[in-house]
């Protein structure tokens, strides 16, 4: 076994690794940028090692950096996480060159299966179906378009190289193609360092599968069941589950035994991922390999109580699997949730900022019911525009699908983030659909379900009844604290209030103190226990018996609850308050329309436009990166582009004027 190892990568997966390596007794050498001086990682591990400048390019993708960092460590393996260099046969090449273990597959079956193209071609002569599509590098736009025309819209635009949804598109029409082929090449080109491009006819109603599979270097090759991984935006998955509510045991059978069969043909060593897609009619075609270990691989762990990256150095190490494809068992059922710094107001780009505030719900087992928090960022940290967005892989796990989600809302529910935006109400929101509770998954549902973008769900019924009565509880807490001082017992004498939620008015009496108030609306009465204080985030307690937790976020003269995917706006009014504020016009918003701004912190790429030039609805203006993912900006009404302020190499605040138009 390895004495120590070198972890080339950042975040919560480099996190997650050192985790499992001290847990075996084994040493941990971690690598950083200048972003990431004081990074969780480098806390962890018991050495650390400065690698270079923040852009990837210059620090996690410099294999000589990477190499000097093994030699003067001496550290004797490197473990490669996922994405930079994961996947990279040149790295594992390298490092078996200077006689330094790989902990992953073979460079020849990452070369295969790690290209796209390569592993589409291989897996089509070792017989496994593959989707229809073109497996050869394509040049430039118009020889894409040109084959896009063969295949038929819709298809997929994809990076040779990589994953993460980065360097793909959906192209349904040649402009689609002509705008999305270009953007998709220098995407993948930043995030991988290879920028080649193949296509593919794009499953109309497609579900993502994958199989997870564990081999050893002696012909050892089992499968460890699936993941429903169809909940994306943008390519880009954001929960997870295993197993998958769309997959019995024959399919499980029968995509097992192909991705077993096509990791043997390649001689395939350590943990990988035999990726599917299914139409639905118990059809399933190979997509890809990843030839590394997965995001994802957390739900695995819980149902089947393996670690994966323990089973990873044990392989490299040079020893057999422990157990057989009958050992394997799937024991209830575990979802996974990523929690991106990503504002979900504004489409969903990346938020940045110093993390003023970042509890995660506690982990562990209670009841039969588990958290876990796979992280790699802490309070007081800071979100660039440097990496990936991804902050924490929030895992439940409970004897059902049911119970692993009600856990997860709750858990999301006290995930306590400030100083930056967060998706968190936006993942409840797709866990409480009907929909997902159905288990009618593709990968289409959040394109489908949330066209419009998201702004939070609407209060209703009993939910807008606990808002209501948690809203008044909070503001009566409030009011008491400050006129009886801390801790002060209550007068008992119940007050008339108004809570306006999102602006609708609901009159209540309040009454109660010491954590306990009744809140009379409609001749109904809500009871309410809680030991929430002000200025606290995450408001727990009883209402009407019932375990209820929330996030309390102050307003200026209010506050906003999220709670299951709800964002409300509330305030407490006397009823004077109420009817004079019912008085007050409503602010006029700025006109915009006359300017273009950047709707995140970001680096101008490419301006499509000239000043003096006429402008279409639709049409592309220019093109801002942040976080490793290319945004096309465009124009939102028929204009005349008066003047340009920014130009490629910019890089722009959130609302920094782009250009201004006639």
């Amino acid at each position: 076994m390895f004495s120590k190892i070198l972890i080339a990568n950042r975040g919560e997966i480099a996190a997650r690794v050192i985790r499992t390596a001290k847990a075996m007794g084994i040493g941990t050498v971690a690598v950083y940028s200048d972003a990431d001086r004081n990074g969780l990682h480098v806390g962890l591990a018991d050495q650390a090692v400065h690698l270079g400048p923040a852009p990837a390019a210059r620090s996690y993708l410099s294999i000589d950096a990477l190499l000097a960092a093994c030699r003067d460590t001496g550290a004797e393996a490197v473990h490669p996480g996922y994405g930079f260099l994961a996947e990279s046969p040149r790295f594992a090449a390298a490092l078996e060159q200077a006689g330094i273990t790989f902990i992953g597959p073979p460079a020849r079956a990452i070369e295969i299966m790690g290209d796209k193209i390569a592993s589409k071609r291989f897996a089509a002569a070792a017989g496994v179906n593959t989707v229809p599509g073109h497996a050869g590098v394509i040049l430039d736009g118009e020889e894409a378009v040109r084959i896009s025309r063969e295949i038929g819209y819709p298809v997929m635009i994809k990076a040779a190289a990589g994953g993460g949804g980065k360097g793909m598109r959906i192209a349904r029409s040649d402009r689609d193609v002509r705008e999305g082929f270009p953007s998709a090449a220098s995407e993948a080109l930043a995030a991988f360092g290879d920028g080649r491009l193949f296509i593919e006819k794009f499953i109309t109603e497609p579900r993502h599968i994958e199989i997870q599979i564990l081999a050893d270097r002696y012909g050892g090759v089992i499968h460890l069941g699936e993941r429903e991984c169809s909940i994306q935006r943008r390519n880009q998955k954001v929960i997870e589950e295993a197993p998958s509510p769309a997959v019995d045991e024959a399919l499980r059978a029968r995509m097992g035994a192909e991705a077993v069969a096509l990791a043997r043909a390649v001689g395939y060593e350590s943990a990988g991922t035999v990726e599917f897609i299914t139409d639905g009619g118990g059809g399933f075609y190979f997509l890809e390999m990843n030839t590394r270990l997965q995001v994802e691989h957390t739900v695995t762990e819980l149902v089947t109580g393996l670690d994966l990256v323990a089973e990873m150095i044990r392989i490299a190490a040079g020893e057999k699997l422990t157990i057989g494809q009958d050992d394997v068992g799937l024991d209830g059922w575990a979802i996974e949730a990523r929690v991106y710094a990503e504002d979900p107001a504004r489409g969903f780009l990346p938020s940045i900022g110093r993390l003023v505030r970042y509890r995660p719900p506690a982990e562990g087992v209670r009841n039969g019911l588990t958290i876990r928090n796979d992280t790699g960022v802490e309070e007081g940290g800071v979100i660039t525009v440097h990496y990936d967005p991804l902050m924490s892989k929030l895992c439940t796990h409970g004897p059902t699908r049911e119970a692993a989600r009600g856990h997860m809302l709750d858990a999301l529910d006290r995930f306590e983030v400030a100083g930056i935006e967060s998706n968190i109400a936006f993942l409840s929101a797709v866990l409480d659909h009907p929909r997902w509770r159905e288990g009618r998954l593709s990968t289409h549902f959040i394109d489908e379900e949330f066209a419009g973008g998201f702004a939070g769900a609407r209060p209703g019924g009993a939910a807008l009844d606990d808002l209501v009565a948690v809203a008044a509880t909070a503001d009566h807490l409030g009011r008491h604290r400050l006129v009886n001082g801390q801790g002060a017992a209550g007068s008992g004498r119940g007050r008339e209030r108004v809570v306006l939620i999102d602006g609708a008015p609901h009159e209540v009496r309040v009454d109660g103190a010491g954590g306990r108030v009744s809140v009379w609306r409609g001749g109904k009465v809500a009871s309410v226990e809680t030991t929430w204080r002000p200025g606290a985030l995450t408001f727990e307690g009883l209402v009407d018996a019932r375990p209820f937790a929330c996030q309390l976020r102050p307003r200026p003269g209010g506050m906003r609850i999220i709670h299951r995917g709800i964002l409300a706006d509330a305030r407490v009014l006397s009823p004077r308050e109420a009817r004079l504020a019912a008085m007050m016009p409503p602010k006029a918003r700025s006109d915009t329309s006359c300017r273009l701004v950047c709707p995140m912190p970001g680096t101008v790429v490419s301006l499509a436009v000239a000043e003096g030039q006429e402008v279409r609805t639709g049409e592309a203006l220019c093109v801002v990166e942040a976080m490793k993912m290319e945004n096309i900006l465009r124009a939102e009404r028929d204009a005349t582009v008066r003047k340009i302020l920014a130009s490629p190499g910019d890089s722009l605040a959130v609302d920094a004027i782009i250009m201004e138009f006639e």
